[in-house]
C-alpha cells in the first residue's frame, strides 16, 4: 500500500489529507522511488490489530516506544467513540510516530524498529 499523508490541520485531532493506493510490486516501487530521487530517510515498525464500530475504524499499533490507539472516521463519530471509551480531546497525540520516536526515552539508534530476535 502507498499512501501519502498531507499536513496536520490546526484543531484538536489530528485531520489531513490521505491517499491511498494498492501497490502490486514493492520492488519495482522502490526502484521507481529511487529513480525519482527518493531515498530512506526513517524506517518504523508497528504490529497494528483493526476494528471497527459504526462510522469509525480502531487500530491498536504495538511500536517498540508503546503502545497507541487510533480512531480514524469523521470527527463526531470519533468524539463518540471516544467519550464511550472514557477518554476526551484533551488527550489525543497529534504528533507523528516520527516525532514521538525523536522524544522517547527509548529511542535507541535512528530508526523505530523492534530489537532483532
Amino acid at each position: 500500500m502507498l499512501t501519502f499523508k498531507g499536513p496536520a490541520l490546526p484543531g484538536t485531532m489530528k485531520i489531513r489529507e490521505e491517499h491511498e493506493t494498492v501497490v502490486a510490486d514493492g520492488d519495482a516501487l522502490g526502484r521507481l522511488l529511487d529513480d525519482l530521487g527518493f531515498h530512506i530517510w526513517f524506517r518504523y515498525e508497528k504490529y497494528r490489530e483493526e476494528f471497527s464500530r459504526p462510522g469509525v475504524t480502531i487500530a491498536i499499533d504495538e511500536t517498540p516506544i508503546g503502545t497507541f490507539v487510533e480512531i480514524e472516521g469523521d470527527e463526531s463519530a470519533i468524539l463518540a467513540t471516544t467519550a464511550a471509551m472514557g477518554r476526551s480531546d484533551s488527550e489525543f497525540i497529534r504528533q507523528s510516530y516520527r516525532s514521538l520516536f525523536i522524544e522517547s526515552a527509548d529511542r535507541t539508534g535512528p530508526d523505530m524498529t523492534f530489537p532483532s530476535k
